[in-house]
């Protein structure tokens, strides 16, 4: 029988599992803010308090603005607390591919910008006394092949091609063939190396917490939890004189600038249309200390693999190894994290135990480039999304970069992420291909997961769709108690999906998540699911207020 978590599990992260970074950086170290209670007003308002939004109010902060941030949750409850923690300029998407998209200019732009945001962690982290783990390692791009299959050396080929590229662009890399990574002493055979220099890791939630702890102490920065936006609207006949942002309490936050630095704009399409939504799965694996390579690695298979390590204890370290990615609500999770722990033994014979087991989920950009700026049809709301697999260094590059065009600055990075931007033409049918694929995850309207409630094991959930009536969110707790909810996302009617390694409920439309109460935990979607009846009712209410 599965166990489930207590409803405040899912105000402090967005799933029911827990991510490797509490081991040395529990929910309980993390700083607590009061609710908004009033009417307030300051320079900038920043909704969402991951590694996006404290990014930024520590830019505008640092600069003399008086800025409030607001968090739906606690702090670090969204994507950042689930992150697989890398800080790496060898992007997901190829600079290759990026160059034929936009352009090399852009390409130059993504590459310059994401190795200032790595190194700049290391600055403020030093400046401001942060112990986080931060280190300096090189990324190891490997084939997906044993080294003898007759595939490895095209896989190596592409390789080279976009370390070339990412050394016309700025980037130190270099190649070296029939390496070895040290500590890699199974039986595969995976040698040869593209080599990006100077990339990083770091603790993610340790760096943040000591960011949030500085800020708490600034004059001109206050932050509220438990505070869900509702809706943000330009004020101004022709134009914009002053932003408004509510609350779902009823409050106001008047403000000059608004930023939503949620994940996911928490908006019907424009900019999220132009995204596609993946679940992706992670576990922390035990490893000697001492007896590796401390360093990046990702291969090309697809879904593709990527490693790192993190410290753990006097005796060991952890190797965190995470892919199996998949399109949210639309594939089965089963056997995502087995095949993760085999790729590792086969690799690294000394791997101990398997202590942490967790998903996330990233937003990929259809052509490829994240979106920071002013959103469209604004002109003084600014969004930041489509992370692509980097959003750590997103949010880093694009607090300084809000900040610039909140204040005026010219920065050189602006054209390439800005949200406004007409997609290439060489994007459309993929973005076609999309949307058809996305419409056709409306057939869950005449689809049922379980024939009936009495057949739902207790700690597990599954909709119901009775024919005569709209669909419905069925999940049983612990005690065999059932609670019901619509089944349908407020976003844009999709036909949600239960998730039975988080507990939770996903969209397979545009990737919303609510927890297993109904509490929306991932936008797009701004409102939780409803309650289909009085045990529902009380199980969302007691969550919201855990």
């Amino acid at each position: 029988m599965a166990t489930m978590s207590q409803p405040q599990h899912f105000m402090d992260t967005s799933g029911e599992l827990d991510a490797v970074w509490i081991h040395k950086e529990p929910y309980s170290n993390r700083p607590h803010f009061s609710k908004l209670d009033k009417d307030i007003k300051v320079d900038v308002c920043i909704i969402g308090a991951g590694i996006s939004g404290i990014s930024t109010a520590y830019e505008l902060v640092s600069r003399g603005l008086k800025v409030a941030m607001i968090e739906a949750r606690e702090v670090l409850s969204g994507e950042t607390g689930r992150t697989s923690g890398h800080l790496s300029s060898a992007l997901d998407a190829s600079y290759v591919d990026i160059a034929k998209k936009h352009g090399k200019d852009a390409a130059k732009n993504a590459a310059s910008s994401h190795q200032w945001a790595l190194k700049h962690v290391g600055e403020v982290s030093k400046q401001l006394g942060i112990e986080c783990e931060y280190k300096v390692i090189p990324d190891y791009e490997i084939s997906q092949y044993e080294k003898s299959h007759p595939k490895h050396e095209d896989d190596m080929k592409e390789i080279q091609e976009d370390l070339k590229m990412a050394k016309e662009l700025g980037l130190a890399v270099s190649y070296r063939p029939d390496y070895a990574i040290k500590g890699w002493d199974g039986k595969v055979d995976q040698r040869d190396v593209g080599i990006y220099e100077e990339q990083a890791t770091f603790h993610p939630t340790m760096y943040l917490v000591g960011l949030l702890k500085w800020l708490a102490k600034q004059p001109n920065f206050e932050c509220y939890t438990r505070t869900r936006m509702l809706n943000i609207e330009e004020k101004g006949l022709l134009t914009t004189k002053e932003v408004q942002v509510s609350t779902l309490d009823g409050n106001t936050i008047t403000c000059n600038d608004a930023v939503e630095a949620t994940c996911i704009p928490l908006q019907k399409l424009s900019i999220v249309a132009q995204m596609e939504y993946f679940r992706t799965y992670c576990i922390a694996i035990r490893i000697p200390r001492g007896s590796y390579e401390d360093c990046l690695i990702n291969d090309q298979a697809d879904p593709y693999h990527y490693i790192r390590f993190t410290g753990c204890d006097d005796k060991d370290d952890y190797l965190v190894i995470g892919g199996g990615d998949h399109k949210v609500g639309q594939e089965e999770e089963d056997g995502r994290f087995a095949e993760l722990e085999s790729w590792v033994r086969g690799r690294y014979a000394q791997a101990g135990s398997v202590d942490y087991k967790w998903s996330g989920q990233v937003n990929d950009s259809v052509d490829l480039m994240h979106f920071i700026g002013l959103n469209q049809g604004k002109s003084h709301t600014y969004v930041i999304t489509g992370d692509t697999g980097h959003g750590l260094t997103m949010g880093v590059l694009a607090g300084k970069l809000v900040a610039d065009e909140i204040q005026g600055v010219e920065n050189p990075w602006s054209s390439a992420y800005n949200p406004k931007r007409l997609p290439p033409l060489s994007s459309i049918p993929s973005m076609i291909a999309h949307d058809v694929q996305i419409n056709m995850q409306y057939k869950r309207f005449v689809q049922s997961d379980i024939p009936d409630i009495e057949s739902l094991a207790m700690g597990e959930g599954g909709v119901l769709n009775p024919k005569t009536k709209k669909p419905l969110a069925v999940y049983k707790d612990d005690q065999g108690k059932v609670h019901q909810f619509s089944a349908l996302c407020p976003h844009l009617q999709g036909v949600v999906c239960w998730n039975k390694t988080e507990k939770s409920w996903d969209c397979p439309i545009h990737g919303s998540r609510f927890s297993k109460d109904g509490v929306q935990i991932m936008g797009p979607s701004k409102a939780g699911l409803s309650p289909a009846d009085e045990s529902g009712e009380a199980a969302q209410q007691q969550a919201m207020k855990a």
